[in-house]
């Protein structure tokens, strides 16, 4: 489980790519790693599978290449990075298990004085989990709606987000992890009866 409340970004070293996915390895100020610890990377929770002074290494299955824009990460690409919330941690931000529900793209960066507002676009199968002033997490950053037409949703960003995660590096049509609020999903399935 994670806030959505990004610690650092991280700097990709290397990408290696073998028979059953892509082993990554991530520059980070983090200490105290440990294998098998989780880490949300740009929204997708990903294992720890080795590590060293200043980096460590996850792979990406198959699965996760395919539903992530992360099998195009290369050298040098920034990614969001947050550890798991431990159990006696403050919870800021808003329940992201770090499981990416799809992709979509900016569609739109304006600057208003000090802050920023960003239009992503959404697939239509994740509009009925989105509502204006709720929660969505675009590449695990915890954010609210402020705006959402069905197709496109708004984001307000404060100069504190925009600096300390990888929004400060994305364009128009540069692609985004999305996280609805998981909370929809599960009130959709009682009230469907499931």
């Amino acid at each position: 489980m994670f806030t959505g409340i990004v610690e650092e970004t991280g700097t990709v070293q290397s990408v290696e790519e073998d028979d059953d996915g892509l082993r990554v390895r991530l520059g980070t100020t983090f200490d105290g790693l440990s294998r098998g610890q989780s880490i949300s990377v740009s929204g997708a929770c990903l294992t720890v599978e080795a590590f060293g002074d200043g980096w460590f290494e996850v792979f990406l299955a198959t699965e996760t290449v395919e539903r992530t824009y992360l099998g195009g990460l290369a050298a040098g690409d920034e990614v969001n990075l947050e550890r798991a919330l431990p159990a006696d941690g403050r919870f800021d931000g808003h329940f992201v298990q770090g499981h990416v529900d799809g992709t979509g793209t900016v569609e739109a960066v304006e600057r208003l004085g000090d802050d920023w507002r960003f239009s992503f676009s959404l697939p239509e199968e994740l509009a009925r989990y989105v509502v204006e002033k709720g929660s969505i997490a675009i590449d695990g950053i915890s954010l609210t709606v402020a705006a959402f037409d069905g197709e496109t949703v708004d984001i307000a960003i404060i100069p504190e987000t925009y600096e300390l995660t990888t929004l400060s590096e994305k364009s128009v049509g540069d692609p985004i992890h999305l996280e609805v609020d998981v909370v929809a999903k599960y009130v959709e399935r009682l009230v469907d009866g499931y």
